[in-house]
């Protein structure tokens, strides 16, 4: 499955998506989602984001190897 994700805007009530020349599918979904810029980091956030960069990188471990352990969790 091939998906595109577009940020255009609404004129007059519609809207102009452009495809990718090598995007040739005869039927598409499209699923329209109001925009939203109200997203705003809280000072909790900011602190937590600030704290997590300054830690020792040698100790990070990627997304992978962060869900194994999570499985491997005995949960009571």
């Amino acid at each position: 499955m091939e998906a595109i994700r577009q940020t255009v805007k609404v004129k007059n009530h519609q809207i102009k998506v452009s495809l990718p020349a090598d995007f040739n599918s005869e039927e598409v979904e499209v699923i329209i989602i109001a925009k939203n810029d109200d997203f705003v980091l809280t000072d909790e956030m900011k602190s937590i984001l600030d704290y997590r960069s300054n830690e020792d990188r040698s100790t990070f471990i990627d997304a992978e190897e962060s869900l194994k352990r999570l499985k491997a969790r005995k949960y009571v």
